[in-house]
């Protein structure tokens, strides 16, 4: 059932704040992963508890594993993974990539579905890849959700080729239950460029901390058959997460503090250092973490964000508070994510006096005076985010079911609101 409408905090001064964030989504997913995997117990530490990574625990846990509580941190026992099974990935496009190649291996059938929006998230590709490395899957031949992994308890691998122009998640997928396949995996990409290239990285970088052996090239990777060593994961903050904080420092000539910045990341909110200062902000680095000050006016953004499509929200919205017209390109891949993103910004931008459009493969923003009004949310976590970086400028916005924020940071509106009134 939606929440009720949450009335975004107005600043009426410059923020001075510091904000903690929890753990980043995308390392603590692919933690689970290799930790369901792996060859002995694991310790993910301070990992996401969000209704994604929720959604993530549970899964496995239906599938033989043992994810235990352990204060701050997870306990993970690999187990036999076996069926009968249903997993609910909800909305949760990391679920709905990584599990199935993983229920492959499980001995039964696993049955996967999610949320109404979740059935027309791109998964044919994967489906398609599963089936020629040695999967049965039985999706009606619809190519999405919902679809049964018969799972006879080992996958041949081999060779294939996908087109992951819709999302990097569908080779980090395979990539991260290849090394349990017999033979591997070598994963071929044809078609438009592969987005988000940086979560692609990281799901390299995690595999060989595994132990694993991955070589890489031009649109290629080659994973070889082996065990997954168990280890201790320690997860990052989530930097995508820090976007509308940081963000904050700009549209209010403020200073706002994320502590716990990590020198070298693969995560992609890493970038936001390189944008927010092309937008007029003074960034630092330091022991205290990334510092971002505002100085009371910012411009306008020209920027392919092709590698960065999850910062678009955010960034949007600064767009149509900055002092000149941006405009954001190589995110068509956007239209299939929670929403279509591009319309929804578009329409929730103009419904409150902006101008923005759409373009083939972005948008183009112009900033106008805003009014006070309702931000329809469309069960996507970063409209809520969006909106509440128009709040800050904007008196009166109304933001439909802001609940929906938990899928990646619970909690949100009671950090964004003592981040301005502490």
């Amino acid at each position: 059932m939606p929440s009720p409408p949450w009335s975004t905090p107005h600043a009426s001064a410059p923020i001075d704040a510091t904000v903690p964030l929890p753990g980043s989504k995308s390392m603590t997913n692919r933690a689970l992963i290799l930790a369901a995997l792996a060859d002995g117990p694991t310790r993910v530490v301070r990992p996401l508890r969000s209704r994604d990574t929720l959604l993530m625990a549970e899964a496995l846990r239906a599938l033989g594993v043992s994810v235990r509580e352990d204060e701050d941190d997870w306990q993970v026992l690999p187990g036999e993974l076996t069926g009968p099974v249903q997993v609910d990935v909800g909305l949760a496009g990391t679920v709905m990539r990584f599990l199935p190649p993983v229920a492959a291996l499980a001995d039964g059938d696993i049955a996967i579905d999610g949320d109404p929006r979740a059935r027309e998230r791109p998964m044919g590709p994967i489906i398609d890849a599963l089936r020629a490395l040695g999967a049965d899957i039985d999706d009606g031949k619809r190519g999405s959700l919902p679809f049964i992994v018969r799972g006879t308890g080992a996958v041949p691998g081999g060779s294939v080729t996908i087109d992951a122009s819709g999302s990097s998640q569908l080779i980090s997928g395979l990539l991260l239950a290849a090394p349990r396949f017999a033979r591997g995996a070598e994963i071929r990409h044809e078609g438009p460029p592969v987005p988000s290239a940086p979560h692609l990285a990281m799901t390299v970088e995690m595999l060989r901390e595994a132990g694993v052996t991955v070589e890489t090239g031009p649109d290629v990777w080659r994973v070889a058959p082996g065990p997954v060593e168990a280890r201790e994961w320690v997860i990052e903050p989530d930097l995508s997460n820090a976007a509308q904080f940081l963000g904050a420092a700009l549209v209010t000539g403020g200073r706002v503090t994320v502590p716990g910045w990590p020198g070298t990341t693969s995560q992609p909110g890493d970038a936001l250092r390189e944008l927010l200062a092309a937008m007029g902000a003074e960034v630092a680095s330091g022991p205290d973490g990334l510092t971002v000050r505002g100085t009371g006016t910012f411009q306008g953004l020209d920027a392919d964000l092709h590698e960065v499509g999850e910062l678009t929200p955010v960034l949007g919205a600064l767009a149509a508070l900055a002092g000149s017209p941006s405009r954001l390109t190589g995110i068509a891949h956007l239209r299939g994510h929670e929403t279509d993103r591009l319309a929804a910004l578009v329409a929730e931008i103009n419904a409150l006096g902006g101008d923005a459009r759409e373009l083939d493969d972005g948008l183009e923003i112009r900033p106008r005076p805003l009014r006070a009004g309702i931000f329809h949310t469309y069960d996507d976590h970063r409209m809520v985010m969006a909106a509440a970086v128009l709040g800050l400028a904007v008196p009166g916005i109304e933001v439909e079911n802001p609940a929906t924020v938990g899928k990646t940071l619970p909690g949100f509106t009671e950090l964004w609101t003592e981040m301005i009134d502490p």
